[in-house]
Formats: structure tokens, C-alpha cells, sequence
């Protein structure tokens, strides 16, 4: 068995293909109307309910998933989504413990988009500011080795 993808009802489909194609930068592959694929496996589905053929109840906000998306200037990102019309921030840019910053906020459909760093770009964070590969690893909880193909 292969997984290939994440597929999300949406309400709105124009506002919702607007957003992440527009707002998120995501490329369409795909346009069937009632369904539109992007790069990386990400799809929006509009009829979702028809397709699957029961009632199904739309959840306010479904806090227990997650869209995941990784960028190189989280500052830029952050500012750009603050000023989109109509999303709800949960928190502002926050670190963790092993050094990766990281915003969340509500899609127009409520679901919980992350928007983070990357590793390397950690990694490379603290290389860039005199940790030994060995120091690096152990901050960002990374295997020696990662952090020595990040640098590569």
C-alpha cells in the first residue's frame, strides 16, 4: 500500500483554491471543479459529502488534524498570513525545544494549517552560530548524520 495524499472538504471551493494557491503559493495540477489537486499530494474536495454518499457533519474546527507547511523566511510568512482577510491566528511564531519556530492559524474552513521552519534551516541556524555538527544535533534533536547531509 502506497499513502498518496491529503484531500480536505472545503465549503468554498473558489475562496479555498484562492487561498492556497494564492495566499500559500501552492501549484494546481489538477482542476475538476468540484476538486483541485496541488504539488505535494494536497487536494481540496467541494462535494465531498455526494462522494463519499452519507451525511456527514462538519466539524467547527477539527482541532485534531493538521496541514504542515515548511518555509525559509517564517518572519515573511507570518506577516503575509496576518494581513489575509479572514484567517484566525492560534499562536504567533513560538520555538520549541529543539530550536524549530513554528505559527498556526485557521483556514477558511477551520482547519489548523502549521506553518514552520525546516530542519536544515535549524540546523543551519545554529551551525551558522558556532555549534559543532555534534552541538547541533543535540540541540535540534537530530541524528549526527542529518546535520552533517544538511551542511553538504
Amino acid at each position: 500500500m502506497k499513502y498518496c495524499g491529503t484531500l480536505i472538504s472545503v465549503s468554498d471551493m473558489t475562496r479555498a483554491r484562492n487561498f492556497y494557491e494564492q495566499v500559500m503559493e501552492q501549484k494546481v495540477m489538477l482542476d475538476l471543479g468540484v476538486h483541485v489537486s496541488f504539488e505535494n499530494a494536497f487536494s481540496l474536495q467541494s462535494n465531498y459529502e455526494e462522494l463519499v454518499g452519507v451525511k456527514l457533519e462538519a466539524q467547527r474546527k477539527p482541532d485534531n488534524f493538521q496541514l504542515y507547511f515548511e518555509v525559509d523566511d517564517l518572519e515573511r510568512w507570518e506577516a503575509k498570513l496576518k494581513s489575509t482577510e479572514g484567517i484566525e491566528f492560534i499562536h504567533e511564531i513560538k520555538e520549541y525545544p529543539w530550536g524549530q519556530r513554528v505559527f498556526r492559524f485557521y483556514d477558511y474552513d477551520k482547519f489548523i494549517v502549521e506553518v514552520a521552519e525546516s530542519m536544515k534551516s535549524v540546523a543551519m541556524r545554529y551551525l551558522a552560530q558556532g555549534l559543532s555538527v555534534e552541538e547541533t544535533a543535540k540541540c535540534a534533536m537530530l541524528p549526527i548524520e542529518v546535520v552533517k547531509q544538511f551542511q553538504s
